[in-house]
């Protein structure tokens, strides 16, 4: 393992709060793309279609 010497501490939790922040992005990500599926899923429930779709 590297000697990270007095600043071993300072390193650890700037690491830390990176791996903090992007498991935080992820979580958000992930979350709004379901509330996006669920939203998109009420509309065509509702025989709202996407134009994407029409032929």
């Amino acid at each position: 393992m590297i000697a990270l010497g007095e600043h071993a501490q300072y390193i650890a939790f700037a690491y830390a709060g990176v791996a903090l922040v992007l498991g935080g992005l992820v979580a958000r990500a992930i979350l709004a793309d379901r509330s996006v599926r669920r939203r998109i899923a009420a509309l065509e429930a509702r025989g709202i279609r996407r134009r994407s779709e029409e032929g």
